[in-house]
C-alpha cells in the first residue's frame, strides 16, 4: 500500500489505561513506605514528573521533598493523611539522578532516586535568569509554545524542573481547582487552530478534554462559577479568530456565542497594518470583569481593545488610536488626557482589567500607526507593558504607568506576548516574540525563516515591583505567554480515574465544487509521501505535494461524495502567533477532517491534477 495507516487513541484513554494499570501494580504488590512503586512520567507527557505510590498501616500525612542541586532548590509538599499514597513528585531535573525524600508526618524519612533522561531538543536554552530565591521561591515562570520549543517551566536559578513533550499551545492558566488550562495539541487546521483545551493536572495527566465545535485558539478565561469562555470561530465562514463562546464546565455543552460581527462591522473598522480580509478583527485575549459584566476582547488587527455587555452584546468601548475610524464608532474612543507621556497601543495582546477598572495590555506597536504613511520598521520600534486609567463617564483616558520603551528594540515584539497584574506596582511583562534579522529588528516571522542563519530569536520576562526589576528571565527561542505558578496547590494535585472528554467536533468545511470525475484505479504513488492518522472523532491526511498542484481529498460512499480542496500555494500569514505546526519543507500539507455530519463507511481517494486516485483506506464515521 502506497499511503501508511494509523489509528491514534486519544491521550485521554492512553493515560487511563495507563493509571489504571498502575493501581492494579500497587493492589497486587506490597509496596510500602519503605519500598514504594515509582513511575516516573506516568501519563506519557511531563518527563519530569513522577508518581510515588505505597500503602500504610495508620492514616498519616506524607511529605515529599525533590532536593535542589542547591538548597534553596528544593522542592516539598504535605499530602493529606491516608492510608493508600499515590503521590505526584513535580520538579525533578532533567538528566539527573535526582533525590526524593518520603517522610511521615512526625516519622521516619525514605529515600528513593530517580534517574531522568537528558533534556530534549524541545527545551529552550537559558541565556540568563537574573533574581534571587528570596523572590521567587518555589514557583516557577512557564513558558507557553510559539516556535518549536514546548512549555517549560524555569526556577530560580534558570533550571528547567517541568516540561511537557506534546505542543500544547497558547496560555498556561491555573484554573480555581488547581489544575491547569491549556489548549489541545490536536491541530485542527493551520496555523494553530485547536480542538480545544485541556484540563491538567501538572503531573500531566488530562483531566477532563473539551472539543469546541469551531476550534480554539489564543486564549481562554474560567468564571467564578467555573464556567469556561473559549475563543474560537465559524469554521465554515469566511473569516477566522471573531468568536468566543461560553462552555459549560461540566457537560462542555456550550451555552452562549458571541459574534464580533454582531457589534463591528468588518468593513468599515480601521485598519493594523497586519489586517487580511479574512483575519479582520484577530483576536487574541479575553478578560471578564465582574463589577461590570462585560467582556474585554484585544482585536490585534484593529489595534484596539474592544469591551461588551456580557448579556446583550452591545458595545461599549473601545481602547485605540481613533485615526482612520469612521464617525459613527467616535463615541467608542476614549480622547487621551496627560500631564506626562501618552502613547496608544497598536496590535496589542493579553488586555488585563485591574482590581480597580484600569486596563493593561502589552502593546507590542507593531507600525505604530493607523496611516500608512507614517508606520515606522521594527528596529526603530519599540514594545512595553502598558496600564491605562479609563473613565466612563467623561470617556477620558490616561496612561499610568508602562515598562518596556526604554529598551527600544532588544525588547520589541511585533507579535504575541502578556502582561500580569499581581497586585499594585507588582506586575510581570513578557516579551516573547522578540526576533532580529543580523542586528536589526527582524520584518519578517522567524517561523517562516526557520533555517536562515540570520536569523536570532529571543523570549525576554521580566517582573518589576513598585518599578524596581525582581527577575528577568531571557530564553533562545519565542513563546507565546509567559505564567507564574507553584507546582503544587492545596487542593487535589492527582485527581484519578477515568479521564472525561466533553464537547464535540463541528462539521469540516467542504469544497463548495465537486470535480466531476472516475477514479482511474491506480493507487496514489508513493513520491507523494501520503499518510493517514485516524482518530475516534476525525482523520488527518498528510502528503508532500509540488507547488500549485491541483489537490482535492474525497470521501466516497456509493453515490455519496464529500470533498476537501487543499490548498498547494504558500500561504502568506499576516499574524502568526504560533508557528508551531508549520513545516520547513512548504511542500508538506495536513488536511483533517472531522466524522461530524458523516455516517457510514467511506471510501477515501485523492485527486491530483487530472487524475482520482485510490489509496485502499476506509473510513468508518
Amino acid at each position: 500500500m502506497a499511503i501508511e495507516y494509523t489509528f491514534i487513541k486519544s491521550l485521554v484513554d492512553r493515560q487511563t489505561e495507563a493509571e489504571k494499570a498502575m493501581l492494579d501494580e500497587l493492589e497486587a504488590g506490597s509496596f510500602t513506605f519503605d519500598h514504594p512503586l515509582v513511575k516516573l512520567n506516568p501519563y506519557f507527557i511531563n518527563p519530569l514528573a513522577a508518581v510515588i505510590c505505597f500503602k500504610t498501616e495508620e492514616e498519616t500525612a506524607v511529605t515529599i521533598r525533590v532536593l535542589g542541586k542547591e538548597k534553596e532548590g528544593t522542592m516539598m509538599h504535605t499530602f493529606p493523611k491516608a492510608k493508600t499514597h499515590i503521590l505526584p513528585v513535580l520538579g525533578l531535573y532533567g538528566g539527573y539522578d535526582n533525590t526524593v525524600e518520603i517522610e511521615l508526618y512526625r516519622g521516619k524519612k525514605h529515600t528513593v532516586h530517580i534517574q531522568t533522561e537528558p533534556l530534549s531538543n524541545d527545551v529552550p536554552e537559558l541565556v540568563h535568569m537574573k533574581t534571587t530565591y528570596h523572590y521567587l521561591r518555589d514557583e516557577l515562570i512557564f513558558v507557553s509554545p510559539a516556535l518549536t520549543d514546548l512549555a517549560t517551566g524555569f526556577d530560580y536559578a534558570g533550571d528547567v524542573r517541568w516540561h511537557l513533550n506534546i505542543p500544547t499551545v497558547f496560555d498556561i492558566k491555573r484554573a480555581a481547582n488547581g489544575n491547569i488550562l491549556i489548549g489541545t495539541h490536536r491541530l485542527l487546521k493551520l496555523p494553530y487552530y485547536m480542538s480545544g483545551i485541556y484540563e491538567m493536572s501538572m503531573v500531566g495527566k488530562i483531566i477532563k478534554e473539551y472539543t469546541i465545535p469551531g476550534g480554539y485558539h489564543h486564549d481562554h478565561f474560567e468564571l467564578a462559577n467555573g464556567n469556561l469562555l473559549i475563543l474560537t470561530e465559524d469554521l465554515t465562514s469566511d473569516t477566522v479568530e471573531d468568536m468566543c463562546v461560553l462552555v459549560d464546565r461540566s457537560s462542555g455543552e456550550i451555552l452562549k456565542t458571541w459574534d464580533y460581527k454582531d457589534f463591528l462591522d468588518p468593513t468599515k473598522v480601521a485598519k493594523s497594518g497586519s489586517w487580511t480580509e479574512e483575519d479582520w478583527f484577530h483576536n487574541n485575549a479575553v478578560w471578564y470583569d465582574e463589577k461590570t459584566d462585560s467582556l474585554t476582547f484585544s482585536g490585534r488587527h484593529i489595534d484596539s481593545m474592544c469591551n461588551i455587555d456580557f448579556n446583550s452584546g452591545k458595545l461599549n468601548w473601545i481602547i485605540g488610536d481613533p485615526e482612520m475610524w469612521p464617525k459613527e464608532y467616535l463615541p467608542y474612543f476614549f480622547k487621551p488626557i496627560s500631564d506626562g507621556e501618552f502613547d496608544w497601543q497598536y496590535e496589542q495582546h493579553a488586555n488585563v482589567i485591574t482590581p480597580n477598572g484600569d486596563v493593561m495590555c502589552f502593546d507590542n506597536g507593531h507600525f505604530r500607526s493607523k496611516n500608512p504613511d507614517k508606520r515606522i520598521l521594527n528596529k526603530d520600534n519599540f514594545s512595553r507593558g502598558v496600564r491605562y486609567k479609563i473613565n466612563t463617564d467623561d470617556m477620558t483616558i490616561q496612561q499610568v504607568w508602562q515598562y518596556g520603551k526604554e529598551r527600544g528594540q532588544e525588547f520589541f515584539s511585533q507579535y504575541i506576548c502578556n502582561v500580569e497584574y499581581y497586585k499594585e506596582g507588582h506586575y510581570m511583562i513578557h516579551s516573547g516574540g522578540i526576533q532580529y534579522y543580523g542586528d536589526d529588528a527582524s520584518e519578517q516571522f522567524a517561523a517562516l525563516m526557520q533555517d536562515d542563519p540570520m536569523v536570532k530569536t529571543r523570549s525576554i520576562t521580566v517582573e518589576v515591583l513598585d518599578d524596581e526589576v525582581m527577575l528577568e528571565l531571557e530564553v533562545k527561542g519565542n513563546f507565546y505567554r509567559a505564567e507564574k505558578l507553584g507546582l503544587y496547590h492545596d487542593q487535589d494535585n492527582l485527581p484519578l480515574g477515568q479521564g472525561v472528554r466533553l464537547g464535540q467536533m463541528g462539521v469540516t468545511k467542504e469544497s463548495d465544487t465537486l470535480i466531476p470525475m472516475d477514479s482511474c484505479n491506480e493507487e496514489l504513488s508513493h513520491i507523494y509521501e501520503a499518510a493517514i492518522e485516524e482518530e475516534d472523532d476525525r482523520f488527518t491526511f498528510k502528503a508532500t505535494f509540488e507547488s500549485g498542484q491541483l489537490v482535492m481529498l474525497m470521501l466516497e460512499q456509493n453515490d455519496e461524495q464529500h470533498g476537501y480542496f487543499i490548498s498547494t500555494a504558500k500561504t502568506p500569514f499576516a499574524a502568526l502567533c504560533c508557528g508551531t505546526f508549520i513545516e520547513k519543507d512548504a511542500r508538506k500539507i495536513s488536511c483533517s477532517v472531522n466524522k461530524a455530519g458523516l455516517n457510514g463507511t467511506y471510501d477515501v481517494r485523492v485527486i491530483v491534477d487530472d487524475k482520482k486516485y485510490e489509496t485502499g483506506i476506509k473510513i468508518t464515521c
